[in-house]
């Protein structure tokens, strides 16, 4: 028997149910415990936040998006099918006419077009991944129109059309019920302070209650288009110590807790409970600084593909927390290159040093967030080097002193991570394999230009014929093909992709956890 022994959670599970307080959680209500005080929006057109981003994706549909039953293949949205003209560069998208806005208004052509250029106009946050697109407060409306059930999208700048379809499957692009928004502007806002407490899409999942750093209740979609959630509801309730979490799962009080740390997931004694591991879309590296002369020779870069002790530190300090992976895009995504040739080998190492007629030893001085498990994995890096003659110092810092000397070019080696701005290749191509000018006052967020990495033409070349590929399969198999050459060849050193343990009751299942917060999916799962 499960009991609620958390009055707090009593309390959210009482409130928005008829009756009494229930003694378990109920079969049909999904009980989360995780901590969401890092919401500030939920407006998708300004949402940013990781939760906010889960809530977006669970009530809003968009034109195209990844979906529950794969996260990794693009589907049908609220558009049944499209057609893209690269030449004249527009994608015309037609709509399906049995989508429905929880309010029960109709999904319309007008809500898509005024939904987008809403984006546009409040130029919020998220606003710079679809103006990408060359999208203005100007044009938009102009870029962006509808005849009875069709929607056509133009852009601007030399695209493939699937990378415009990755932008109009991001978080901002999200379709909103704009008869009801309007209904609620306030001073010109687009009803963005009440899309900030409210909700207005067709998604799975429809908002019941929403109380900032307290509790969110999700009820189901009878009428969503792909059929209704197989649970009644959800309920994501605040709490935001991990190691209270644990004890609600353990009690029976949740029926999943979102934020256990490695040491807890280890820990976890009560019978009955689960723990499932998703990989995540960061990728961690070492870099090389160019600045640096000691770490501009290739055989010092080669060298170290195999000085990183991956099997040992996924096995021990980043268990649960990171697998192998070496290339920049994320395994679990289309495109991905997910062959691993490196494995630790110091005497191969010196061979290469030795063959090059590189002296050692190398002192390099290695900066690092003053944080586990990075400062762990920097030691490990510090004692498997050292095997080869490349000894590491090792400067730990706060985050933003880590990433300011990164910005500034002024560090040697560099442990860090990466994550994508939005689900298409290029957004991590253009910062491991793209720098078209290194001058030191041509600054670019990019791996490459703040490693000062002058990375040769054939590569630019890649990366942008990458971009412009009309053919989907030809475009992934050159993005394939341009991670096989950074692997091979770049003083960037990928080496793990994160990965997200969640434990959960066993009688759940169904749940979808992919790369990013934007694909977090309650639709399919079941408590039996």
């Amino acid at each position: 028997m499960k009991t609620l022994k958390s009055a707090l959670l009593a309390t959210a599970l009482a409130l928005p149910l008829a009756g009494p307080a229930l003694a378990e959680t109920p079969p049909g209500l999904l009980v989360v415990a995780q901590n969401i005080d890092d919401i500030v929006a939920i407006d998708p057109a300004q949402a940013y936040e990781f939760t906010s981003g889960e809530l977006v994706t669970n009530l809003y549909d968009r034109l195209v998006q990844y979906d529950a039953e794969d996260p990794t293949v693009l589907a049908p949205g609220l558009a049944t099918e499209w057609q893209a003209d690269a030449e004249a560069k527009t994608i015309t998208f037609t709509l399906r006419d049995d989508a429905v806005f929880h309010s029960g208004n109709p999904v319309r052509a007008e809500d898509v077009t005024g939904s987008l250029a809403r984006v546009i106009k409040l130029d919020k946050t998220p606003a710079f991944i679809l103006a990408q697109l060359g999208w203005t407060p100007e044009n938009v409306d102009e870029m962006v129109t509808a005849e009875g059930n069709t929607v056509t999208i133009r852009y601007e700048g030399e695209f493939s059309p699937a990378f415009v379809l990755n932008v109009l499957a991001a978080r901002p692009a999200s379709i909103v019920d704009m008869a009801t928004v309007m209904e609620n502007e306030v001073d010109g806002d687009m009803g963005n302070a009440w899309l900030n407490e409210n909700a207005a899409g067709s998604g799975p999942f429809s908002l019941q209650m929403y109380r900032p750093a307290e509790l969110v209740r999700l009820q189901a979609n009878p009428d969503y288009f792909k059929g209704a959630p197989k649970i009644e509801g959800l309920i994501l309730q605040h709490v935001a110590e991990a190691a209270t979490q644990q004890l609600l799962l353990e009690q029976g009080d949740v029926d999943m807790a979102r934020n256990l740390t490695p040491d807890q997931i280890a820990s976890l004694s009560a019978e009955g409970i689960k723990v499932e591991t998703f990989p995540q879309a960061a990728v961690h590296f070492l870099s090389f600084n160019q600045k640096t002369e000691s770490l501009t020779p290739p055989a010092v870069w080669e060298a170290a593909r195999y000085l990183v002790d991956y099997t040992g530190m996924t096995d021990s300090i980043v268990d649960g927390q990171m697998e192998i992976h070496q290339a920049f895009w994320p395994k679990g995504f289309p495109g991905s290159y997910d062959e691993t040739p490196y494995s630790y080998d110091p005497e191969k190492a010196k061979q290469i040093l030795d063959e090059a007629g590189i002296d050692t030893p190398i002192t390099v001085s290695l900066d690092v967030i003053n944080a586990a498990p990075f400062t762990d994995m920097a030691q490990s890096l510090q004692a498997s080097f050292a095997d080869a003659g490349i000894n590491f110092e090792i400067l730990p810092g706060t985050g933003s002193q880590v990433i300011t000397k990164y910005r500034e070019r002024s560090h040697e080696a560099m442990l860090l991570y990466w994550g994508p701005d939005f689900m298409d290749p290029h957004s991590n191509a253009k910062a491991f394999a793209y720098n078209s000018d290194n001058s030191d006052d041509a600054y670019a967020a990019t791996t490459t230009w703040r490693n000062a990495w002058a990375v040769p033409e054939e590569m630019n070349e890649m990366t942008r014929a990458a971009l412009t590929e009309s053919d989907p399969e030809k475009r992934l198999e050159m993005y394939r093909e341009l991670q096989k050459k950074t692997q091979e060849d770049s003083p960037i050193v990928v080496m793990f992709q994160a990965s997200y343990q969640v434990a959960m009751d066993e009688d759940v299942s169904g749940y979808v956890n992919g790369a990013t917060s934007d694909f977090v999916f309650y639709r399919l799962v079941e408590k039996d």
